[in-house]
């Protein structure tokens, strides 16, 4: 007779009976997920539909669900007809990728700065930032202190403000006193000095974190809107995607106060909003699982 440790593993595992009770929860399981993936991918799916209707068709007709002439019409007319999208998607490009990098190097290094436990002032500086999550200088104010540096009708008032984040701040500097002081304490041994820790030790082992961050960070200057409408409305030059696409939905008459247009078809409001969420929903299955880890452990106390 075979013992257990000379039973096939497959073996065991086709033995093994599922319960009419344990079949039911999964099929329940299963059918919520399904349910709960259709009504999450369904706006994405139809606007997708949308967007490959035929815009002549779709004013004669209407729009419907399913085209009744599929065409990529709507998507060449929107870099074609409309410059203030194509400046967009520059403007997007260059604010997301320089923002990102930036935002993400200034918040590290303040992190690694608050982490050390020898930093005298660190206590006092994190209470600080924490404050200012709760009480801030209004909308007045900082309009007139952007103005006052010169950030107003800048590219730069996108990205100088947002360099440090306190949210980021708190969870990447937790993060970093999670790791154990014995691999500062051996590369100080070697003559290492701080920049040195923090770019060869320290960012190494932060990866996850930081994947977490830039995501967050990347996702915010992609979408923001709104100092677009308030610092840079009359400056097409600086103008981005979401700001177009607000614009499409809002039947504005002028592009940018340069020219007149009529309203913005359907379909190409379709195509538009399809675009400008598409690479970040590509962008974020690469990431996820950086994503996960980095939540999971700037969340531990010491």
């Amino acid at each position: 007779m075979e013992s257990i440790g000379e039973i096939p593993l497959r073996t065991v595992k086709r033995r093994k009976k599922i319960s009419k009770e344990d079949l039911i929860i999964n099929a329940v399981i299963y059918f919520l997920l399904a349910l709960f993936a259709v009504i999450i991918l369904f706006p994405i799916i139809s606007t997708l539909l949308y967007s490959l209707n035929e815009p002549l068709e779709a004013g004669y007709y209407g729009i419907s669900l399913i085209p009744r002439h599929w065409s990529l019409e709507n998507y060449a007319d929107l870099f074609k007809e409309y410059v203030g999208f194509r400046r967009g998607v520059l403007t997007t490009l260059a604010r997301t990728l320089i923002g990102t990098v930036c935002a993400l190097a200034s918040n590290a290094l303040l992190s690694f700065i608050l982490s050390r436990k020898k930093f005298l002032f660190r206590s006092g500086l994190s209470l600080f930032w924490v404050f200012t999550m709760y009480a801030q200088g209004g909308f007045v104010p900082t309009y007139l202190l952007y103005k006052f540096l010169c950030l107003h009708e800048s590219f730069w008032v996108y990205i100088i403000p947002n360099l440090v984040g306190v949210m980021y701040v708190l969870a990447m500097r937790t993060y970093m006193k999670n790791i154990p002081d014995s691999l500062e304490e051996a590369a100080q041994l070697e003559g290492a000095g701080y920049l040195r820790i923090f770019w060869s030790v320290i960012s190494p082992v932060c990866k996850p974190v930081y994947a977490a961050t830039a995501l967050f960070i990347a996702t915010f200057h992609w979408n923001s809107v709104f100092d677009v409408l308030i610092y840079n409305r009359f400056k097409p030059e600086y103008t981005t995607l979401q700001f177009e696409l607000w614009k499409f939905f809002s039947e504005l008459t002028t592009s940018m106060g340069t020219s007149t247009r009529s309203p913005t078809p359907q379909p190409v409001k379709a195509a538009a909003s399809l675009l400008t969420m598409l690479p970040m929903l590509i962008l974020y299955p690469f990431l996820q699982k950086y994503f996960v880890t980095g939540l999971s452990f700037s969340g531990v106390k010491d």
